[in-house]
């Protein structure tokens, strides 16, 4: 049920994203009255779902999930129609029109993808406003907790307070591991003492390594000791513990984070001590057993932030923004959005870093959808897709947009035309290209899903 609601909420984001797309680059080729012969969602190889013609255009759907596209008279694309092209141009053919209308005919549906992601952002700092653990206040408690092995290997130590990635302060907390993945330096506090580190240059690679074993963010906030429940297995299994205990003292030892409960505990191996607990704003005495191993057979309770927040730990932050303020908020987070991804993409075009091993196809992609329906964070996604593929969309690479814009330009600024054989050679050039990286970003998908089955 969890894959299905996943790949629902995946297939209704990409269909939503390729419509409106497709539709960019549909009216305005309307407009300049340039003949569309098709608009499909999904390709149509061999055969349709679905299609009906409506005037000069056939409407369908194809059946292979891979994007869609809009047949436009005239114009050397994915179809390689070569036989259109050998016959002399029309009036309504693409190749017939103004260089600048063509220009405005390709750039439509990348203009499209980064207006929706806009917008989608803008309406969500609206509805949803801001909510999150600002790095300030983390920092302005007692810093952060490192039990992540990636986390120790680039020098980070609990307590340290992270102030700025590249030069950058950081405004959440969540936000440190983006931050390490895209950059390259960062400055912490330790006991007051500022230090300067290096990232290591292949540091995404090295957390793709560590996925295998660990998961989660590289550095967490300091959580208090919380009792989960207690093991069937455990010493203390008939101890007077409840969940949601608050473990505020061991032996005497007043304790305000579980990294010094785990230390203290080793202190006491295979001994009668006593815990002191709140319950209920009570506080309690109870004789427990640690065990050789220096535990106590118990789970970690998982606290929300709201439930940090209510015990004293963090103050949270919680903007909420008019409709007029939304959209600086909603153009910010879009940029922030846009340049973060840049940065992703130079790395893995750098091979040094490793950043190649987290390239994902389809698997990935639907992955990063909730395993419940969210609205909030179907349109985050979605937002984010919206703007990534509009980004993609734009590189020079011919069979994208961005291939055509290249061609159009030189042809606008040295006022010569590219010859038809060319644009074909080009056309299968960019399309053997993208199926390579398909195939490789998938490749990497079914390769970590391999590996997760023998974990």
């Amino acid at each position: 049920m969890e894959i299905l609601i996943k790949a629902s909420q995946f297939i209704l984001s990409l269909s939503l994203l390729i419509v409106l797309h497709e539709l960019g680059h549909f009216i305005p080729a309307k407009l300049f009255k340039t003949r569309v012969e098709k608009f499909y969602l999904f390709f149509d190889y061999k055969f349709s779902l679905f299609k009906k013609k409506i005037g000069e255009t056939v409407y369908g759907i194809g059946w292979i999930p891979l994007g869609g596209y809009v047949k436009i008279s005239g114009m050397i694309d994915e179809s390689m129609d070569t036989e259109q092209m050998a016959l002399p141009p029309q009036p309504w053919e693409f190749r017939s029109k103004p260089a600048w209308q063509r220009l405005i005919i390709m750039l439509g549906g990348v203009f499209v993808n980064f207006v929706l992601g806009i917008l989608i952002y803008i309406c969500l700092m609206w509805a949803y406003g801001e909510k999150f653990l600002p790095n300030e206040s983390v920092n302005a408690k007692d810093g952060i907790w490192v039990q992540d092995s990636l986390a120790m290997k680039i020098g980070l130590e609990t307590g340290d307070k992270i102030l700025t990635i590249d030069g950058e302060k950081i405004r959440k907390f969540n936000g440190i591991t983006l931050g390490f993945i895209n950059g390259n330096n960062f400055t912490l506090d330790r006991n007051g003492t500022i230090i300067e580190k290096n990232l290591p240059e292949d540091f995404i690679s090295q957390l793709m390594d560590r996925r295998k074993n660990e998961k989660g963010p590289v550095v967490s906030e300091r959580i208090p000791f919380v009792i989960g429940g207690v093991s069937k297995e455990s010493p203390n299994v008939k101890a007077d513990l409840k969940p949601k205990d608050l473990v505020v003292g061991i032996n005497g030892t007043a304790i305000k984070y579980f990294d010094e409960a785990k230390n203290v505990l080793n202190k006491y191996k295979n001994q009668n001590i006593t815990l002191t607990i709140k319950r209920a704003n009570k506080t309690k005495e109870i004789p427990v057993k640690v065990t050789k191993e220096g535990k106590l057979g118990v789970a970690l309770g998982q606290l929300k932030y709201t439930d940090l927040e209510k015990l004293g730990y963090y103050d949270l932050a919680d903007i909420e923004y008019s409709f007029i303020e939304a959209i600086p908020a909603g153009l910010t987070k879009s940029w922030k959005t846009l340049t973060d991804y840049m940065k992703q993409l130079k790395k893995i075009f750098n091979p040094s870093t490793g950043a190649y091993k987290g390239l994902g196809g389809f698997i990935s992609i639907g992955s990063i959808f909730p395993a419940e329906w969210s609205a909030q964070a179907f349109w985050e996604i979605t937002a984010f897709l919206s703007i990534m593929l509009g980004f993609m969309n734009l590189l020079p690479i011919p069979a994208l947009d961005g291939g055509h814009v290249v061609f159009t330009l030189w042809e606008m600024i040295t006022g010569k035309k590219p010859g038809d054989k060319f644009l074909e050679y080009a056309q299968v050039a960019g399309f053997v290209l993208l199926i390579a990286l398909l195939l490789f970003a998938n490749g990497n998908d079914v390769y970590r899903w391999i590996q997760s089955l023998g974990n």
